[in-house]
C-alpha cells in the first residue's frame, strides 16, 4: 500500500459534487449486480423485520427508533459483501452470491476490533437515549402509535426529539467518521484497523463538508427505506454500500493498488 511520509495512506480532497458521483456509481453497480444485490438487501430486511417483531412482542417497541439509529451506526460493517461486490465489478468480473455472503478477508481480528468499537459507541447512544427518554416523560409508551403521538403532539415529546437528535447526531457522525473509509479499506488484508481508522478520520477531516453531505444522504436514504416498512432497504441499502466502495476508492488513491494486488 502506497503511504505518505506519515506512514499513512494519502487522502484525496474532493468537492461537494463527489457524494452525488458516488451515489450515481453505486446505482450503476447495483444495476450490474441486480440479483446478488437484491438478495443481500432482502436478507437485511428480513433480519430487520424479525428484530422489530421481537421488540413488539417484548413490549419494547419504544426502542425501535434507538435500534434504527443503531442500525445506521453498524450498517457499514454489514455492507462488507457489497464492498466485495464493488471490488469484483471493478475487476470486470461477475459477482457470485457465495463470495458476497461469505467475504473471507472480512473474517479477521481487525474487523472484529472495529465492530467492537462501534458496539461501544452504540452502547453510549443507547444509554443516552434511555436517559433522554426518562428525563422527558414519566409515562410509559407501550405501543408505537402512542410513542409517535407523544413525539408529535406533546411539548415534552418535542423536547425529547430535539435533544435526542442533537446528541444522536453527534454520536452518529463520530461513528461515521471512524468507519466510512475504514470498513471498505479492511477488505485489503494488508491494512490494519488502526491505519484504516486513522485514514477514515483524516478523510473526513480533509473533506468535512462533502463527507457531511455524504452522511446526510446516507441517513436520508436509510430513513426512506425504513419508512416504507423496511421494504425500501432492499434497494437503498445495496446502493449505499456500493456507493460507499466508490467513495473509498475516490478518497484513498492507494486503494487502486490494493485492487490490483487483490486481483
Amino acid at each position: 500500500m502506497t503511504q505518505a511520509a506519515t506512514g499513512l495512506p494519502d487522502v484525496n480532497t474532493v468537492g461537494l459534487s463527489a457524494p452525488f458521483r458516488w451515489l450515481a456509481g453505486g446505482w450503476s453497480d447495483f444495476r450490474k449486480s441486480l440479483g446478488p444485490s437484491l438478495t443481500y438487501g432482502a436478507i437485511l430486511v428480513a433480519a430487520s423485520v424479525g428484530l422489530t417483531a421481537a421488540l413488539y412482542q417484548a413490549g419494547a417497541i419504544r426502542f425501535l427508533f434507538v435500534v434504527a439509529a443503531g442500525f445506521m451506526l453498524v450498517a457499514p460493517i454489514l455492507a462488507m459483501g457489497l464492498y466485495q461486490t464493488g471490488r469484483t465489478l471493478e475487476r470486470g468480473e461477475r459477482p457470485r452470491m457465495g463470495d458476497i455472503l461469505f467475504v473471507r478477508s472480512a473474517l479477521r481480528q481487525d474487523l472484529f476490533v472495529l465492530g467492537f468499537a462501534l458496539f461501544l459507541v452504540y452502547s453510549v447512544w443507547v444509554e443516552m437515549a434511555h436517559l433522554v427518554y426518562g428525563l422527558s416523560t414519566h409515562k410509559f409508551h407501550k405501543t408505537l402509535p402512542a410513542l409517535v403521538d407523544f413525539m408529535l403532539f406533546d411539548p415534552e415529546g418535542h423536547n425529547m426529539v430535539m435533544t435526542g437528535t442533537i446528541i444522536g447526531g453527534v454520536i452518529a457522525f463520530l461513528a461515521f467518521s471512524l468507519i466510512v473509509v475504514s470498513a471498505p479499506m479492511l477488505l485489503n488484508t494488508e491494512a490494519n484497523v488502526f491505519v484504516a481508522t486513522l485514514t477514515s478520520l483524516r478523510s473526513v477531516a480533509r473533506n468535512f463538508l462533502p463527507m457531511l453531505l455524504w452522511g446526510i444522504i446516507i441517513v436520508a436514504l436509510t430513513v426512506l427505506g425504513i419508512a416504507t416498512g423496511f421494504v425500501g432497504l432492499i434497494v437503498t441499502f445495496p446502493v449505499i454500500g456500493l456507493a460507499s466502495w466508490r467513495a473509498y476508492r475516490d478518497l484513498v488513491p492507494s486503494s487502486a493498488g490494493d485492487l490490483a494486488a487483490a486481483g
